[in-house]
């Protein structure tokens, strides 16, 4: 059984063609330090993926998204030569009106799609941005990533992708 620490979500929020991305500033000793990432974090006991969901979204942003409007779209496993291991469910939900709370755990700023590339993100993160907007089917990926957090890996529904390919 996964350790529910490994256990996570991340979601998308979506509004007149931008992503809702949090940039990764406030806490210490962050794994995401620095990356813009979007809102979703671990599951708590007994919580399904869209509980989960629900819950992370309305402590990051104030936003109260009923669990009927999120998306499931892909489970996304990440694996590290250091040992770690996450299995994350992946989410896009469109955004309601007003303006997120303010993020103890970094700046929420609403960024168009076709500028997401330009920012500090995690390289796995950028494929499967790119999955999100080319695919409405549900996905699986896994992604190993070396001891200096570089992308070594990626499997794409049981396939292997070419890195050099989305580089």
């Amino acid at each position: 059984m996964a350790r529910q620490e490994a256990l996570t979500t991340l979601c998308y929020l979506e509004r007149d063609g931008r992503y809702l991305m949090l940039h990764r500033i406030s806490k210490k000793n962050d794994i995401n330090k620095d990356k813009w990432i979007g809102v979703g974090g671990h599951f708590e006991e007994n919580e399904s993926p869209e509980e989960c969901m629900k819950r992370e979204i309305k402590e990051e942003t104030g936003y109260d998204i009923p669990l009927t409007k999120l998306r499931y779209r892909a489970v996304i496993t990440f694996i590290t030569d250091n040992g770690d291991y996450e299995l994350m469910s992946l989410f896009t939900a469109a955004a309601p009106k007003g303006e997120p709370i303010q993020c103890s755990e970094g700046e929420l700023v609403w960024i168009d799609k076709k500028d997401i590339y330009s920012l500090n993100l995690w390289e796995g993160d950028k494929i499967f941005l790119r999955l999100l907007e080319e695919r409405e089917d549900f996905f699986s990926l896994k992604m190993r990533y070396d001891k200096d957090g570089h992308l070594t890996e990626a499997v794409l529904d049981g396939a292997e992708i070419k890195l050099r390919d989305i580089q």
